[in-house]
């Protein structure tokens, strides 16, 4: 029942939320909300894992950073960590000289700010641009690479995200979404007590806003089990879609290309 509740799901839906418009807007308000305590919360909640992620998911893409002039997204970025392993990765297989672009792409205009201001501060030469994923301002077959890390799941339409993210990557372009699971066995049960009780009084406690911190855990249960996504995946036209799990199915990866 879970799954077939989870498969007719759209996209996120915040509390209050009516429609895909009230949705979106939601959780930029949402995310602008918590943007000044943002990465604190992050390294903190996740006792500072979700850096292993990061790292873990530009490896898997390292053929793609090496190529010379490899044209990359980082969609849904917002204060823009994802964005700077894939920089790293590019600087480790000595592309970003040969003109690699990466380019980190979010609809919250102060996680932006954020994530140019960290920027400017490592000299780094990553590109930013305020923009809706699910009406990219890009052209067709534009990307060789789309990454989004724990961002996909907050879209108002996962399958209209998947076919933007389809849109703009060119033919053999591959995706990676990196985005939060929902462990099994003992495992699961202690991290749904975490996740759930302890999790959201701290977020709220350190940023002071109750909201989005109430509203991460509903927003995993909500987003669709691996099979589904990759049945989704399937549909909007990526082959080979995989999903790797990490830290005991914590956070996982999934992978298609176009």
């Amino acid at each position: 029942m879970a799954e077939d509740r989870k498969s007719a799901v759209i996209g996120a839906a915040p509390e209050g939320a009516r429609d895909p418009a009230a949705a979106a807007q939601a959780v930029r308000e949402m995310f602008t909300a918590i943007a000044p305590r943002y990465d604190l919360l992050n390294h903190v909640l996740s006792c500072n894992v979700d850096r292993i992620w990061w790292r873990a998911t530009a490896r898997t893409f390292a053929h793609i950073l090496a190529k010379p002039g490899a044209c990359v997204l980082d969609l849904c970025c917002g204060t823009g960590d994802m964005t700077a392993a894939l920089e790293r990765e590019a600087e480790g297989t000595g592309t970003t000289q040969s003109g690699a672009k990466i380019t980190g792409a979010d609809f919250s205009h102060a996680m932006l700010q954020r994530a140019s201001a960290k920027s400017a501060q490592k000299n780094d030469k990553l590109r930013w641009i305020e923009a809706d994923a699910l009406c990219l301002p890009f052209p067709d077959s534009h990307f060789d690479l789309v990454t989004s890390a724990f961002g996909f799941r907050n879209l108002a339409d996962y399958d209209a995200g998947l076919r933007e993210i389809s849109r703009v990557l060119r033919p053999g372009g591959e995706c990676g979404i990196l985005d939060f699971g929902e462990p099994k066995g003992a495992m699961g049960a202690l991290y749904q007590i975490y996740f759930k009780q302890i999790l959201p009084r701290i977020g709220t406690l350190i940023s002071g806003v109750r909201g989005p911190y109430a509203y991460l855990p509903a927003s995993v249960e909500r987003f669709p089990e691996p099979a589904e996504m990759l049945a989704r995946m399937d549909r909007a036209g990526f082959s080979h879609a995989s999903w790797k799990p990490y830290t005991f199915g914590i956070a996982g990866l999934y992978r298609g290309t176009k």
